[in-house]
């Protein structure tokens, strides 16, 4: 496998970014923003002056415009895909409710849509359980310097996907907002005004992780990837260290990473997903098909994500003859038995409308003769190109 491949630009930083640009009054010059779907219904319910903005599948548009309209002018009815009315966010609401929002349910109580009526929030101090979305959280920091009082946010408990929390404070300091931990468990964000700047997006190190996984499975690879960096804030960059496991060295060159294909690491392995949980799948799939029994704990978010991605996984890997074990709602887990395919057929995996599915399980074809993937266009949530860079990578992608 050799391949040079220009990954696409982060969600999760474009996302954060352009909302911070919407509250700094659209003063920054942003480049890079990514071009996937997330993104572009965030640009576009930020630029619109409608009162309905749908977000379709985005789960992060969702959380952060929840927040962003609660925190501004207007009357808005926040609303998305029928998924995404099935996702819980009473626990954003009730806080933005504590702060001083004015929001209302237009469907199932807890879940979208919402009716918001903006307005400058009192803010104030603010305690939530640790282990929720960090997506809530971000929501909440990220909008704290319009607050009459800013916001002082407890996390009680163990704090899930910390990374996340960290790369919008590190975002908010880029933009001129000094959001600081005091203590383990507290943020702290003053009132003051977002500053406007020139910002170059990186690319997302959550799309490397699936190259990781070609790597990984390939008999021998060289992948080069544009556009990363080694000081990234973002959380799945953790993704070079954890890949050495599985025998995927990662060396940093000006244009981004190389990837070569060593000697795997261990014969099992246990990993804790709660500060990284967007790699679980990328992770089950390359252990799997690589013969490494495997015990992966703080999976807790992803019963609440496009899918319930536990269930999914257990379900999927199980057409390709492994047979998982789900303990509660964290744990997952293979002891290294294989019982063979479930018929002579190509196996046809279901993508549930989750991008992460598709693209974890498209480089299984390293192991088996083909792989079928039924909807493929969910890739554009976060990788539109995805499907493209498998065929200049040499993949043979073909549409049914």
């Amino acid at each position: 496998m050799r391949a040079e491949i220009a990954l696409p630009y982060s969600k999760s930083i474009s996302n954060r970014v352009l909302l911070m640009d919407a509250l700094g009054g659209n003063k920054s010059v942003l480049l890079n923003i990514s071009d996937c779907d997330d993104t572009c219904v965030m640009r576009r319910a930020l630029r619109s002056e409608g009162a309905v903005a749908d977000v379709m599948a985005a789960g992060t548009a969702m959380r952060f415009l929840a927040a962003y309209f609660a925190a501004t002018g207007g009357t808005h009815l926040l609303t998305g895909t029928q998924r995404m009315r099935q996702r819980p966010i009473h626990a954003l609401v009730d806080a933005l409710r504590a702060l001083g929002a004015k929001i209302g349910y237009a469907g199932k109580e807890g879940f979208p849509p919402l009716h918001i009526e903006g307005r400058r929030l009192d803010g104030g101090c603010l305690r939530m359980p640790g282990h929720i979305s960090s997506q809530y959280i971000s929501a909440l920091l990220m909008t704290a310097p319009c607050f009459k009082e800013g916001l002082r946010l407890t996390l009680d408990g163990e704090i899930v996907s910390r990374p996340y929390i960290d790369m919008t404070m590190r975002l908010m300091h880029d933009f001129g907002v000094a959001a600081r931990w005091e203590g383990k468990d507290t943020i702290v964000v003053p009132p003051s005004a977002y500053e406007p700047r020139r910002f170059v997006v990186e690319a997302d190190w959550s799309a490397a992780s699936y190259w990781y996984e070609v790597a990984a499975l390939a008999e021998d690879a060289e992948i080069t990837l544009s556009g990363l960096f080694e000081d990234s804030c973002q959380g799945d960059s953790k993704v070079a260290e954890l890949f050495r496991a599985l025998g995927v060295e990662t060396r940093f060159v000006p244009e981004g990473v190389v990837l070569r294909k060593q000697e795997t690491r261990v014969s099992s392995w246990e990993c804790d997903f709660t500060a990284q949980p967007d790699l679980a799948q990328t992770f089950v799939v390359a252990c799997a098909l690589k013969g490494i029994p495997f015990r992966f704990t703080g999976l807790q978010s992803l019963r609440i994500k496009e899918t319930d991605r536990i269930s999914a996984l257990v379900k999927e890997m199980g057409k390709l003859g492994y047979v998982l074990e789900s303990q509660g709602d964290s744990v997952l887990s293979w002891d290294g038995n294989r019982r063979g395919l479930l018929s002579s057929a190509v196996p046809a995996i279901d993508t549930y409308e989750d991008h992460r599915m598709a693209m974890a399980f498209a480089p299984a074809c390293l192991r088996l003769p083909k792989v079928r993937i039924n909807d493929p266009h969910v890739v554009s949530k976060s990788y539109p190109s995805y499907w493209d860079d498998l065929r200049k990578a040499g993949f043979s992608v073909t549409e049914a």
